[in-house]
C-alpha cells in the first residue's frame, strides 16, 4: 500500500527562486511537448479523399511522437536551451511522463468507452509541482534525513516533521508542491504492514451509508452526521475577496496580494472539508466491519441545479477516504446499485414514490413511517450484505410497529474553520 505524508518545508529565498524557475521551465517544456503531439495528430488525421472546410496543415507526414521520442530529444533541448541543464534530469522525465499519462487518458478510452479530457496548455503559474522519483537511494535526487530534505541542485531545506515516518516504510518519491501559503514536500512511501482483508465469515457488524445534502450521511442504524456546508458558510467572505481582486489592475502587486487572499480562503476550506471527511471515516471504521454505499454518478449529479451543494459536500472525496481508511484497517467496503433505494420500503419491499421535498418514508402497505434517508441506508445495507453473501438477519429490518421514529444525530469534533 502506498501512503503519502505531506510536510511543510522552509526554503531560503535563493532556493525559492530556483524552484520557481524550475516550474516555469517545466511549464514551457510541457507546452512545447503537447504542441508537438497535437501537431502530429492534426497532420496524420486529415482525410485523404476530401479537404477540411476550415484548414489542415499539409506537407511531409511527421514521424510518430510519443514519450520515448520526446525523452530522447531532451539532450537536444539542453543543448539549445542551457537553462534546462540546471534541472534534475529525472524531474524532466517525470514531467514528460505526466503529459504522456494525460495524453493516453484522452486518446485511449477506458471501460465503457469513457475517456479523459484533452490535455491543456498551461498558463504561467499553473504548473505547481515537480517530482523526484527516488528518495534515499544511492542515486536518488532527494534525501530526507534528520528533519532536512536534500534536493539535487537545490540544496538542503528544513522540514517541519509534524509526524514521524513509521519504521519499516520504504520511501518511494518526493513531490515538491507550491501552495498558497508556502512550499510542501509530499513523501510517498510503501507500507508492507497492511493487514489482510477481514474474511466475510468474520464480519460481526455491518452498516449501510446513505449520503445526502440535508444530512451529510445517514447510517442504517439511524445515526446521522450533520452536513457542515463549509463553502456555503464562507460564500460572503469569498465573494468580498474576489470582488476586491476584480477591482485591482491585473498583474499589479495589489492584484497579486488579493489573488493570494482568495487562494488562502479556498485552501482553508479544502483543509476543513478534508479533516471532516477523515473524522467521519475513522468514526465509521471504529464501529463497523463492513460498509455498503451507493455507486453514485457524482459527475452527472453535479450537472444539476444542486451542483454547488454537491461539490461542497464532496461525496466522492469522502468515499475515497473511507475506502483508504477501511483498507488500512483490513475492513470491507462494498458498492451497491443506487437505483430505487429511496422509494423501496426496507420492511416489506413495496415501492413508495416520493418527491425530493418529501423527507419521510410512509409505506401504506406495512404502515412504517421513518426518515427517508434512514430507509435508504437500510436498503443499501441489505444490498451490500447480499453482494458478499451474508444473511440479512439482524441487519436492521424494521418491525411493523416502527412508527414516527426519528434519526439521531452524531456530534463529531468539528474542525477549526473560523473564516
Amino acid at each position: 500500500m502506498i501512503l503519502t505524508y505531506c510536510y511543510r518545508i522552509k526554503p531560503s529565498p535563493e532556493q525559492i527562486a530556483i524552484m520557481e524557475r524550475w516550474l516555469e521551465l517545466l511549464r514551457r517544456h510541457w507546452n512545447y511537448a503537447l504542441g508537438q503531439r497535437l501537431d502530429w495528430l492534426h497532420r496524420t488525421r486529415s482525410p485523404i479523399d476530401r479537404c477540411s472546410l476550415i484548414s489542415e496543415p499539409i506537407g511531409v507526414i511527421p514521424e510518430a511522437v510519443n514519450y520515448y521520442t520526446q525523452q530522447a530529444a531532451l539532450k537536444e533541448t539542453k543543448r539549445l536551451f542551457p537553462d534546462y541543464k540546471q534541472i534534475y534530469a529525472e524531474t524532466q522525465q517525470v514531467n514528460l511522463q505526466r503529459l504522456n499519462k494525460a495524453w493516453d487518458r484522452w486518446r485511449k478510452p477506458v471501460k465503457h468507452g469513457l475517456r479523459g479530457g484533452r490535455p491543456r496548455f498551461k498558463k504561467q503559474g499553473q504548473l505547481r509541482s515537480f517530482v523526484f522519483p527516488r528518495v534515499n537511494s544511492p542515486r536518488a535526487g532527494a534525501h530526507l534525513k534528520d528533519g532536512f530534505l536534500l534536493l539535487s541542485r537545490i540544496g538542503q531545506i528544513p522540514v517541519v516533521m509534524h509526524r514521524p515516518i513509521p519504521d519499516g516504510f520504504t520511501l518511494k518519491q518526493c513531490t515538491v508542491v507550491k501552495k498558497a501559503n508556502g512550499w510542501y514536500c509530499c513523501i510517498s512511501m510503501k507500507d508492507d504492514t497492511v493487514p489482510e482483508l477481514l474474511p466475510v465469515d468474520s464480519v460481526r457488524s455491518a452498516v449501510g451509508i446513505d449520503v445526502g445534502l440535508e444530512k451529510f450521511l445517514t447510517t442504517s442504524d439511524g445515526e446521522a452526521i450533520p452536513i457542515p456546508q463549509f463553502y456555503r458558510k464562507a460564500q460572503n467572505k469569498l465573494a468580498l475577496a474576489q470582488q476586491v481582486m476584480s477591482r485591482r489592475v491585473k498583474g499589479s502587486k495589489n492584484w497579486e496580494k488579493a489573488k493570494k487572499k482568495v487562494a488562502l480562503l479556498h485552501l482553508h476550506l479544502t483543509r476543513c472539508r478534508k479533516e471532516f471527511h477523515y473524522q467521519v471515516a475513522h468514526w465509521l471504521c471504529s464501529k463497523y466491519d463492513h460498509y455498503a454505499h451507493e455507486n453514485l454518478n457524482i459527475k452527472g449529479l453535479a450537472r444539476t441545479k444542486l451542483a454547488k451543494s454537491i461539490h461542497d459536500a464532496a461525496w466522492g472525496a469522502f468515499l475515497e477516504i473511507l475506502q483508504a481508511v477501511a483498507v488500512r484497517r483490513g475492513l470491507l467496503v462494498q458498492e451497491v446499485n443506487p437505483r430505487g433505494t429511496s422509494i423501496e420500503c426496507s420492511n416489506c419491499g413495496s415501492l413508495v414514490e416520493k418527491s425530493l421535498s418529501n423527507r419521510v418514508h410512509h409505506c401504506s402497505s406495512c404502515k412504517v413511517k421513518i426518515d427517508r434517508d434512514w430507509n435508504s441506508g437500510i436498503n443499501i445495507l441489505n444490498r451490500g450484505l447480499l453482494a458478499v453473501g451474508l444473511p440479512l438477519n439482524g441487519c436492521g429490518k424494521l418491525a411493523q410497529d416502527a412508527v414516527e421514529q426519528q434519526v439521531s444525530f452524531v456530534n463529531l469534533r468539528s474542525p477549526h474553520h473560523n473564516l
